[in-house]
């Protein structure tokens, strides 16, 4: 009897994938084990492997289409066996884009041009006018700027305005100047690339996060000097290459130790704190963000930190990662300082209660001893959930961050 293959839930975050290739055809023979397909989820991409003998039938979702979790991706049974009975017919949507050009309107503004007499004035800039003359045009309201005088000199008297009639305004169509133009020739266009399951799954847990979690954040600017130092003794002993992320890593999970408040999740109805330390720490890839665990990261060595680092994010830039290698995290970090950002704000990952966004290490005068020096000073920004983290509570932790950095010896003890 055929039997259905539905898409399988591949990770936790999972709601579709995409088929990026088919290593089977409608006809084959497959046995339990094969590798039918390889498919995109929101974190890596996976080998979707067959668990029915048989004939393959029926293909639902063709190379490069998405399927949802659940859907009828295959069929598998005996050659030549009716499977239209299994099928279940889904309507498919089509979305149509238009696009509209709109004309700016135009508009033309006739000129005016007013033909009104003007008065004589002194040189002082007042109208001549008699005294008289002057109280009738402010009891008629009448602007003696506009009346032409009669008198001597062109002095305006009593008949001047009585007599005065208001001129009315002529509208004068003048032609417009001639402006040569360039014309500039281009085409409109534009790039439109399908959202791959990695960027709709950011997209709709990020969008949860940041409108569901009342976010707040904290910055503290903290001396390197001394990281700096302790980085280039290390690394002259360290079979691996310590980075200055990887100080942070470690930094971070022994502030944590030390804050186990800000080491937590908002449940809805109870807060939940970890005893242990699993440090998300994003990794950029082509087309989104994974972010792998350190799991433990407490008690972990520098270079032991180094290596796991190194390992996961070369696994993420080649989706290799397997689902067990991005969950779990209670607490995330978000560098940006290595592509020369100098502070920003991160969204919470869920489940955490907490975010860090490190910057770049900047040159900029610092005092010290009452002299002003050039310093290392590089900005921790961390972004908390208020549910669960309140303002001291997270300034508090930053605190004993920016000690374990500004004398990393601490963190060998």
């Amino acid at each position: 009897m055929a039997e259905v293959i539905r898409m399988p839930r591949m990770s936790d975050t999972m709601t579709e994938g995409t088929f990026v290739e088919w290593h089977k055809k409608v006809g084959d023979t497959v046995k339990s084990g094969d590798i039918l397909a390889e498919v995109e989820t929101d974190k890596a991409t996976m080998e979707l492997e067959n668990y029915v003998k048989g004939t393959l039938l029926y293909i639902g979702v063709e190379k490069g289409k998405s399927a949802q979790v659940d859907q009828v991706i295959a069929i598998v049974g005996a050659p030549g066996e009716d499977f239209q009975a299994l099928l279940n017919d889904a309507p498919k949507a089509v979305v149509e884009q238009k696009s509209e050009e709109k004309t700016p309107a135009t508009t033309e503004t006739p000129v005016t041009t007013n033909k009104i007499p003007v008065a004589e004035h002194n040189e002082d800039g007042r109208v001549k006018a008699s005294p008289l003359a002057k109280k009738i045009a402010q009891d008629k309201g009448i602007n003696l700027d506009a009346v032409a005088g009669s008198g001597p000199e062109g002095r305006i008297i009593k008949k001047d305005v009585e007599e005065f009639v208001p001129q009315t305004t002529e509208v004068v169509k003048t032609q417009q100047p001639i402006i040569n133009i360039p014309q500039i020739v281009g085409e409109e266009g534009y790039d439109e690339t399908p959202v791959s399951q990695m960027r709709k799954v950011i997209a709709s847990r990020l969008s949860q996060s940041k409108f569901t979690a009342p976010h707040f954040y904290l910055t503290i600017s903290v001396d390197m000097d001394n990281a700096i130092a302790a980085r280039k003794s290390l690394n002259e002993v360290s079979p691996l290459k310590i980075s200055f992320n990887d100080l942070v890593v470690k930094a971070s999970a022994m502030a944590l130790r030390r804050n186990p408040a800000v080491n937590s999740s908002w449940l809805g109805d109870t807060i939940r704190t970890y005893k242990h330390i699993h440090i998300g720490v994003a990794v950029a890839i082509n087309d989104g963000l994974v972010v792998p665990v350190i799991r433990f990261a407490d008690n972990k060595s520098l270079s032991q930190i180094a290596a796991e680092t190194g390992d996961l994010a070369e696994r993420a830039k080649n989706r290799k990662l397997q689902p067990a290698a991005w969950e779990g995290n209670t607490f995330t970090i978000s560098n940006l300082g290595m592509i020369g950002i100098e502070e920003f704000t991160a969204i919470i990952n869920p489940p955490d209660a907490c975010i860090l966004a490190v910057g770049g290490i900047q040159q900029v005068p610092v005092v010290k001893n009452g002299q002003v020096v050039p310093g290392n000073v590089m900005k921790l920004t961390m972004s908390c959930d208020h549910r669960v983290v309140d303002g001291a509570v997270g300034a508090k932790f930053l605190q004993t961050l920016k000690q374990y950095l500004e004398d990393p010896v601490r963190m060998l003890a």
